[in-house]
C-alpha cells in the first residue's frame, strides 16, 4: 500500500494528497478525476494484508481531523490497478499461501537473501519506471507525496523517480515508508525522504540497510485516530454493546478472515470460564470471526455455559478492546499496536512465518504479553488472569501501556506536513529549474 501527497502548481489552499494504498493527486485541474470537488474522496485498496489497509486509513483520517480539507486523500492499490497477471492476483495468491503456511514460508525466506530480492525489486520498479513514462499511474496522479504503507511498495515510486522525465515533472515529490514492527527483507529503500519505524528495534535495522539517521523517525505504528482519542469508559462500552458489566471480557481475534485456531480456543474458553463448582461464569468471551461465515455460524449455534458475544467483520473494534480486559490473537502488528493504547494483555497465539516473527518477542519480552499456540493452555492462563492471578493482568496491562504510541499517527502527519510546508515554496519555480534539486530534506 503506498500514499502520496501532491501541492498543486497554483494559487488554490488545497494540497493533493494522493495514498497509494495511500496517495494524492492532481489531473488537468481535477483532483483525482473528482472535477475538484471537496467532497471526501472514494478509496481503492486491495487485501494482501488488512494491516497495510488499515495504516493507509489511519493516515488519511489523521490528515482530516488535524487539517480539514487542506490535504486531499486518496487510497490507490497499485498492484491491483496497474499491472497484469501474476501481480494484480497478488491478494488472492497471499491468502493461498497462508493458508497453506509452509508454502508462504518457502516464499519469504527463499527470497530472503539480499541478491534476490533486490534483482527483483530493482526489475519491478524498472517496469513500473517504464510504464509510467507513457501515462502509467504516477503521471494520472502527478502527486507531490507518495506514502508506501506496504513494505514492498516504495522501491516502486523510488525505482520510477530515477528516470530523468518524473525529476522534471514531479520534482516536488517526496517518497516516505512506514514500517511494521517486524523486519523483513526488501523492506527498507535508502531513496526515501522519511521512513517512519514503530519501535528503536526497526530503526536500528533501517540503519545497517543504509539509511541515514536524519531519514529515520520513530514515532510508532499509525493507528486510527479513533483508537488514540476515545474518551468512553469500559462501563459505558459495556452498556451499549450489550456486555456483561460485572465479568471481565476477553477478546479473541482471528484477523479479518477469521484464521487460525479460533474455534478451539473459544470452545476451550467456554469451560476454563465456567466455575464448576460455583456453577457460574467467571468471565465472558467477545469472538471476532472476521469474513468468516462459516466459523461464525458454527459459534453461534453451539451452546455456551458462559456469556459470549459473536461478531463477524468489525470496522468498531476500538470500542470491543475498550469493553474487553486482554486479548486473544495472531501476532499482527497492528492489532498488537491498538492493543497496547487499550492496555490490553496479550496472548498472541500464532504468526505468519517471516515477518511477523519478530512481533513475539517485542510484545513478551517487553512484559505485555505471552506466547502460546495451545487452546487449552490460552484458556487456563486467561481463566487465572480473572481469578486467581488478577495482579498479574494488571501489571501486563500497565506494561503495554508503556509500550503504546497512541499519538504516532498524528506526529506522522505533522511531519509530513512540516515536509510539504519547507518544499512549499519550491512549487512557485518553473519545473525545468527545480528539476535538478536534491529529493533527499
Amino acid at each position: 500500500m503506498v500514499m502520496s501527497v501532491a501541492t498543486p502548481r497554483r494559487s488554490v489552499s488545497i494540497r493533493d494528497v494522493v495514498l497509494h494504498r495511500i496517495g494524492a493527486t492532481r489531473n488537468n485541474g481535477n483532483y483525482g478525476g473528482y472535477g475538484g470537488v471537496m467532497n471526501w474522496p472514494r478509496r481503492h485498496c486491495g487485501d494482501t494484508g488488512g494491516g497495510h489497509r488499515a495504516s493507509a486509513e489511519a493516515i488519511r483520517d489523521a490528515f482530516k481531523l488535524e487539517f480539514g480539507d487542506e490535504y486531499r486523500i486518496f487510497v490507490k492499490d497499485v498492484w491491483k490497478e496497474y499491472t497484469g497477471w501474476p501481480l494484480n492476483d497478488m491478494e488472492r495468491q497471499y491468502k493461498f499461501m497462508l493458508k497453506h503456511g509452509q508454502l508462504w514460508k518457502v516464499a519469504f525466506h527463499s527470497t530472503s537473501p539480499r541478491w534476490i530480492h533486490s534483482t527483483y525489486l530493482s526489475a519491478i520498479a524498472a517496469f513500473y519506471a517504464k510504464l509510467s513514462k507513457s501515462g502509467g499511474w504516477l503521471m494520472e496522479y502527478k502527486p507531490d507525496v507518495i506514502i508506501s504503507v506496504h513494505p514492498l511498495m516504495q522501491h516502486i515510486p523510488c525505482g520510477c523517480l530515477n528516470g530523468r522525465a518524473f525529476k522534471t515533472k514531479l520534482s516536488l515529490l517526496q517518497s516516505l515508508q512506514i514500517s511494521i514492527l517486524a523486519t523483513g527483507h526488501g523492506q527498507f529503500n535508502a531513496s526515501v525522504n522519511r521512513c517512519y519505524c514503530p519501535s528503536e528495534e526497526v530503526a536500528k535495522r533501517a540503519l545497517f540497510d543504509g539509511l541515514d539517521s536524519s531519514q529515520i523517525c520513530v514515532y510508532g505504528l499509525p493507528v486510527r485516530p479513533s483508537f488514540c482519542r476515545a474518551i468512553i469508559s469500559k462501563d459505558e462500552l459495556r452498556e451499549e454493546l450489550e456486555m456483561d458489566a460485572n465479568l471481565p471480557a476477553v477478546l479473541l481475534m482471528g484477523g479479518g478472515e477469521g484464521v487460525g485456531p479460533v474455534k478451539k480456543t473459544a470452545m476451550a474458553l467456554g469451560e476454563a470460564l465456567f466455575d464448576q463448582e460455583l456453577g457460574s461464569p467467571i468471565g465472558q468471551i467477545v469472538v471476532i470471526c472476521g469474513r468468516n461465515k462459516i466459523l461464525a455460524s458454527t459459534l453461534e449455534e453451539t451452546e455456551w455455559k458462559v456469556p459470549v458475544k459473536i461478531r463477524g467483520f468489525e470496522t468498531q473494534m476500538e470500542k470491543w478492546m475498550g469493553a474487553c480486559d486482554c486479548i486473544i490473537t495472531k501476532a499482527g502488528p497492528g492489532t498488537i499496536a491498538e492493543a497496547l493504547i487499550r492496555g490490553l494483555p496479550i496472548i498472541l497465539n500464532d504468526f505468519i512465518p517471516g515477518q511477523e516473527v519478530g512481533n513475539v518477542p517485542y510484545v513478551v519480552d517487553n512484559g505485555a504479553g505471552v506466547f502460546s499456540r495451545s487452546p487449552k493452555e490460552t484458556a487456563t492462563l486467561v481463566s487465572e488472569w480473572f481469578s486467581t492471578k488478577t495482579e498479574e493482568r494488571k501489571q501486563m496491562s500497565e506494561n503495554a501501556l508503556r509500550l503504546a504510541q497512541p499519538e504516532a499517527v498524528f506526529n506522522i502527519v505533522k511531519d509530513i506536513h512540516k515536509l510539504a510546508s519547507e518544499r512549499k515554496t519550491l512549487a512557485n519555480f518553473p519545473s525545468s529549474l527545480t528539476s535538478s534539486f536534491s529529493y533527499a530534506i
